[in-house]
């Protein structure tokens, strides 16, 4: 349950953040832009120069519908399968194992639906885990309701799923196992190759949300016993709307929407031409400088992660320390509210995220911050910065300097019951 001054606080939050939002005139959001940090790169991405170039032909001189029979068409098929193959590239498989989607939420429900409906059981059964994206869990869910058990595996302390349990887990009527490649929120790594060999051993499909993973770690799909894959576009620097879906060659996939005969009979609907050149565009890019990516943002990472432990007084480290995706630090402040936290950052031109939802009053603590141990205060108290190749180390000096002031600002606030004193916002030059 949570208390009224909490809620009060989130309301007088909310508030304020509304009545910047409103007052802001265009030079302000100019201004605005000038000075942002941007540290939430898992939840969207800025595309890369030449995803945009390559996009625009598309949008106007090549604008054929790819299922025409004329040159202007074929043009625009041309493309799709240039693109089909550039994604098949980067993980080493064939061409036709590629499927494109809107994303990796409807990769992941064709994923999970298919694996039901292909498994001929009676009563199928699905192995996932606690901490899977939305997309995985409220899917099960719909499945539960019509019949489908699913087994949702615990993980520890780092977030992390035991290979042994996945193995416990599997019963004759299992279709698949669904576990993330790395958590959205966290970071942690999974044990993906020690959960593949075990699904391959017991035939059972194996199914990984690899939404923040592909482009940001390396993936060797055959090697891990993948079967089928989920990935989207605007997490790897790629246009928003577009995704993959990986299904291992030999799988005979059943259409998600049923129309005319696009995405070899698998997906009706004219393609996302520009799209689909953008996100095949953005794998290529995404794979060339992946070495370099990760290892300065590992850096930037670590630089950024002992800086927080050393400087916030009540700050820990969510998920794995090590075994992590190199642009995530997921820390909680004990005693500050996050939603909160991210809400004055917001107000200083940096952007970050929490692990909670704060409107109206109403909090809802993360699944994840609560399957790793976190009880509900620690749970609303997580916030989340991610990390990408356009950062620097100025601009962590400058948000720790700023969360600084930010988290002093919140517990003067709580001090004064709830705002007898309204504090001054804090500018940052």
């Amino acid at each position: 349950m949570i208390s009224l001054e909490r809620r009060l606080f989130c309301l007088w939050i909310f508030y304020k953040y509304m009545q910047r939002k409103i007052g802001q005139n265009r030079k302000e959001w100019y201004d605005y832009m000038k000075r942002l940090i941007y540290l939430d790169h898992a939840a969207t991405t800025q595309p890369f120069p030449e995803v945009l170039d390559a996009m625009i032909p598309y949008y106007s001189r090549y604008y054929g519908n790819p299922s025409s029979g004329y040159e202007l068409g074929e043009e625009s098929k041309r493309a799709i399968e240039t693109a089909r193959g550039q994604i098949a590239y980067t993980l080493g498989v064939e061409d036709d194992t590629i499927y494109f989607t809107s994303g990796g939420t409807e990769s992941d429900n064709w994923a999970l639906r298919y694996a039901v409906q292909n498994g001929k059981r009676r009563r199928p059964h699905i192995v996932t885990s606690s901490i899977e994206h939305h997309a995985i869990l409220n899917t099960c869910k719909n499945l539960e309701k019509q019949g489908v058990r699913v087994t949702y595996l615990p993980v520890n302390k780092e977030g992390t799923v035991q290979p042994e349990m996945v193995e416990r887990a599997i019963i004759s009527d299992t279709v698949l196992v669904s576990v993330m490649y790395a958590n959205n929120e966290i970071g942690s790594i999974q044990p993906i190759r020690q959960i593949g060999q075990i699904t391959h051993r017991k035939q059972v499909l194996f199914h990984t949300d690899a939404v923040q993973a592909y482009g940001q770690i390396p993936i060797h799909v055959k090697e891990d016993h993948i079967d089928l894959l989920s990935a989207s576009g605007h997490k790897f620097n790629g246009p928003k709307g577009t995704g993959f879906l990986y299904a291992r060659k030999g799988l005979k996939l059943q259409p998600m929407i049923h129309g005319g005969g696009q995405e070899r009979k698998m997906r009706a609907g004219t393609e996302n031409v520009p799209g689909i050149v953008g996100i095949g565009r953005a794998a290529v890019c995404s794979a060339a400088i992946l070495e370099k990516k990760m290892a300065y943002e590992s850096r930037l990472r670590d630089y950024f992660i002992r800086r927080l432990l050393e400087e916030i007084p009540g700050s820990s480290i969510n998920g794995d320390r090590r075994n992590r995706l190199p642009n995530n630090v997921n820390i909680s402040i004990a005693g500050v509210n996050g939603p909160a936290v991210v809400a004055l950052l917001d107000l200083e031109g940096i952007c970050v995220s929490s692990a909670s939802a704060c409107s109206t009053g109403e909090q809802k603590a993360s699944h994840v911050q609560l399957a790793i141990g976190n009880d509900g205060h620690q749970a609303y108290e997580a916030i989340r910065f991610t990390l990408g190749i356009q950062n620097t180390p100025e601009e962590l000096d400058d948000t720790v300097e700023v969360l600084k002031q930010c988290v002093k600002k919140i517990e003067g606030l709580q001090k004064n019951d709830l705002g007898v004193k309204t504090p001054k916002s804090h500018v940052r030059s």
